[in-house]
């Protein structure tokens, strides 16, 4: 509806024009149970039984021109009655079911709204989900960018700051939780007022949850104590596995380390992490109610690399409580003055105050990798965006706002020093405190404590799109001494900007006992197209260049002709971890860019990743591997690569340390890559314990793992998943079955799969998600031939029909990428060219769709002409 998509201009207009004392909502959501047992015909958040909840709000808010006309912010069924200013208004009237008109304001105004609100079954709002295992009842809302309005009415835009008041009237054995403490007063949850914080971190769960309780205290220099209670829950169904100790350890060490840092002590009381069924994200920062997705919640055995990233999702979550909560961005152009910050200081924190040492190598790897992929989208944008309305909003959640810009932070820091930046940070906070900031209120503060021009700073890092490369240049001397080190910058035509980046220069070379060590370093500030690193000069002729050692800023790394024949030979051999990973992540981005040979790469792996001793890196070159084989290899190619895969894959697994992370990675990458005869009977055999190898268990998620590719070969049946759904009768076992269903070679599952998933909206976000994978199967490329013509003929009507997040699941996951063809791509342009009017953020998608099928197109191009 065009009311639902808000402006930049008018959320302007409102903030100018209103300012807001407080709120008092009022939820019953009793109408939960409905039919309590009833999960729908596809299990999940429930297909039939409630359907609608009361919601009453009353909001108190001063007009700064009384007589003025605004409007109030309500995504509804129905409202049953508004009230402003004493005055009963007409509902049919007022309420365009988004928006309710709101004229004659006084300076100072009371509105009262009675609404029917609608539970979700998409994960925006009120989420609704019935555990199949038990048929138990869950709630839990999920409101950003701009989804409260689906649960209360509201101003919902983030400089609308007010404090909150929540009431719950929930079934009699359940458990309200809010941001606030909470009490049961005659049958209804009453919440503590919250300080002035915006709408879309305001939060309410209820249900049978499984909770349980510790506590954090911190004395300060002055002698005052500050006291949190911590809480934790999940489902009742994953109580089982619920490292909840772990949990709270993390949450501890993340308070003392931002205590020690921040000098302003946690604001928001209590301290509560729900992790939750069906949720989009990875989590969620509302302040004393923090939320993630359950997942984190891990019901077999997972490596180290699990663990780590959920420390780094709860220290994320807890950094937001000062950068984002506390002070919070005026509107969604500068979304990266929290989540910048916020995944940058997670990646800081888990390295100094967790066991998780390193975090930077995973961010490194991982993280930025995300970020340079995001950089070289048509839809790139700098890292403080142009944010036109909602839509606009919630499409910039994304490797920019968050990997990019958290490592142009840690090049900032590099610049300033850390010290000016935390001080940096305690001023903005203090000064701030409770209100709305733009980009020049950071800006400022930090020329404060740094004396360095950050405007310019910011210009060249946070007002400019694209990625730098940096490659380096090395004259030899005829006694092989280095007479000169260049760093040569490029950029793209697209985005021409030239940046300075603080960076070391590492020289390595191989020792006698084989080994690839680093012997000299020197830091220099690159500026322009050629940059001379004199301190280098005179320095023995090295085997190995690496620019942008130790990660230091954002640039994809290229190498020198030696260097790169030296990571042909020797990438192995690196013995720093850091120094590995970055050669790893360099080498993927010149495969990507159809520099390197898909086939190359793969080599790379299949001879190297078995010496890989972070498990984070080596779950990354897994996944690098199977898109190089599925997208970037010449489709003639393609059978020989994955055949290779999958005998290195069981080559490393038989060579593993029983019962190590290693092994268990190495068997899961086994369930990724395999198709031959043999590698399926060897699945199959460790599914019915005929087949075993030594110290893998194979525990329940790692049977869903094996039975993916016994399904989408052929190899498992529908009676087959059945069993096994008998044996993991649970909402995670619902979801990979379904995954496992749509994944069957048949034209009559996969017509069945589109069905539910374009043409109905029977399942929920979780199984939406779960179809889609499913659905799209790097092997069955003719079975999916016949749906590229029917994608582009029904995005257009389900982004209009469905709510965003189905709309971009369904976008994204279900273009024909498979079918990766010129035809394809000339398919793609058509479809733009003929849709110029279409929303601005489908045509972003499609357009990222048809920029990554053109790079295929390149790299198969370049992987083909290798084997010339």
């Amino acid at each position: 509806m065009p009311g639902e998509n808000l402006s930049r201009d008018e959320a302007r207009e409102r903030a100018a024009l209103l300012s807001v004392d407080g709120y008092e909502v009022f939820l019953d959501v009793r109408s939960a149970l409905g039919d309590k047992g009833s999960t729908g015909a596809t299990g999940g958040s429930g297909a039939g039984g409630a359907r609608t909840f009361r919601s009453v709000t009353t909001i108190r808010f001063r007009c700064a021109e009384p007589g003025a006309a605004s409007f109030a912010d309500l995504i509804a069924p129905g409202v049953t009655a508004v009230s402003l200013n004493g005055r009963d208004l007409d509902p049919g009237a007022v309420f365009d079911g988004t928006r309710i008109l709101l004229e004659d304001l006084a300076a100072d105004n009371e509105l009262i709204v009675d609404a029917q609100c609608a539970y979700s079954r998409t994960g925006e709002g009120l989420h609704r989900f019935v555990d199949p295992e038990d048929g138990e009842v869950y709630l839990y809302t999920q409101y950003e960018p701009a989804d409260s309005r689906r649960v209360f009415a509201n101003f919902e835009q983030p400089d609308l700051k007010a404090p909150f008041r929540f009431e719950v009237r929930a079934p009699e054995e359940w458990v309200a939780w809010s941001n606030g403490v909470g009490e049961l007063v005659d049958g209804v949850w009453r919440f503590a007022e919250t300080k002035p914080i915006s709408t879309y971190i305001t939060t309410i769960l209820a249900g049978p949850y499984h909770y349980v309780t510790d506590s954090y205290s911190r004395t300060f220099a002055d002698g005052t104590t500050l006291d949190i209670p911590l809480g934790a829950m999940c489902r009742k169904g994953l109580a089982p596995y619920f490292d909840s100790d772990d949990v709270f350890l993390v949450t501890k060490q993340g308070l003392d380390f931002f205590h020690d840092h921040f000098d302003y002590p946690y604001p928001f009381g209590k301290y509560d992490q729900a992790f939750v069924p069906e949720y989009n994200l990875g989590a969620m920062e509302n302040p004393g109610l923090v939320t993630f997705r359950e997942e984190f919640i891990f019901r077999g055995k997972v490596t180290q690399a699990a663990y780590e990233r959920r420390a780094n999702i709860v220290l994320h979550e807890m950094a937001h409580m000062w950068f984002g909560d506390l002070v919070t961005m005026e509107w969604w152009d500068d979304l990266w003055l929290k989540e910048s910050f916020a995944d940058f200081m997670g990646a800081f924190s888990l390295v100094e105050a967790t066991r998780f040492t390193n975090g930077w190598v995973t961010f490194a790897n991982n993280r930025k990798a995300w970020a340079y992929r995001a950089d070289q989208l048509p839809s790139t944008h700098p890292v403080t965006a142009d944010i036109r309305d909602l839509e606009d909003a919630k499409l910039n959640f994304d490797g920019i706002t968050y990997a990019k810009g958290a490592s142009v932070l840690k090049q900032l820091v590099a610049y300033v020093g850390p010290d000016a930046f935390l001080e940096g940070a305690r001023r903005y906070f203090k000064r701030h405190a409770y209100g709305n900031t733009r980009l020049g209120d950071l800006l400022s503060v930090l020329e404060e404590t740094s004396g360095r021009d950050m405007a310019s700073w910011s210009r060249a890092w946070l007002e400019t799109a694209g990625v730098n490369s940096l490659t380096p240049a090395v004259l030899l001397s005829a006694d092989g001494l280095i007479t000169e080190l260049a760093v040569i910058q490029e950029a793209a035509e697209s985005h021409p900007d030239l940046r300075p980046h603080r960076v070391a220069v590492g020289l390595y070379r191989r020792s006698a006992d084989g080994v690839l060590e680093r012997y000299a370093r020197a830091e220099a500030d690159v500026d322009g197209p050629r940059t001379v690193v004199g301190e280098l000069v005179g320095s023995e002729a090295p085997d190995l260049v690496l620019v942008n050692d130790d990660d230091l800023t954002y640039c994809k790394i290229r190498f020198d002709e030696g260097s790169l024949a030296t990571l042909r030979a020797h990438l192995g051999d690196i013995t720093d971890p850091l120094a590995r990973a970055l050669c790893w992540s360099a080498l993927w981005n010149l495969t990507r860019d159809a520099l390197m040979p898909a086939r190359d790469f793969v080599d790379l792996v299949l001879r190297f990743a078995g010496r890989e001793s972070d498990i984070g890196v080596l779950q990354m070159l897994h996944a690098w591997a199977g898109s190089a084989l599925t997208h970037y290899a010449a489709p003639d190619w393609r059978a020989t690569g994955e055949r290779l895969l999958a005998e290195g894959a069981l080559k490393e697994l038989r060579l593993a340390e029983p019962g190590s992370q290693h092994q268990l990675t190495w068997a899961r990458f086994l369930a990724a890559v395999a198709s031959s005869e043999a590698d399926l009977q060897l699945l199959q055999g460790l599914l019915e314990g005929t087949a075993k190898i030594d110290g893998l268990d194979v525990d329940q998620e790692l049977r869903w793992a094996f039975l993916e590719p016994l399904t989408s070969h052929g190899a498992a049946d529908e009676k087959t998943l059945a069993a096994e759904l008998a044996r993991d009768d649970t909402a995670s076992g619902k979801r990979h079955q379904v995954r496992c269903l749509a994944g069957r070679p048949s034209a009559a599952v996969k017509a069945q799969a589109w069905a539910q998933v374009v043409e109905s909206d029977a399942l929920s976000n979780a199984l939406v998600e779960a179809t889609i994978s499913g659905f799209v199967q790097g092997s069955q490329r003719d079975l999916l031939a016949p749906y590229a013509e029917k994608y582009f003929a029904v995005i257009e009507r389900t982004w209009a029909d469905r709510s965003i997040q189905i709309g971009m699941d369904v976008v994204r996951g279900l273009f024909p990428s498979l079918q990766d063809s010129p035809e394809t791509l000339a398919a793609t342009d058509t479809w733009l060219a003929d849709h110029a009017d279409a929303a601005p953020a489908l045509r972003r998608l499609v357009l990222e769709a048809r920029d990554d099928l053109a790079r295929a197109l390149r790299a198969q191009a370049c992987d083909e002409a290798a084997a010339r």
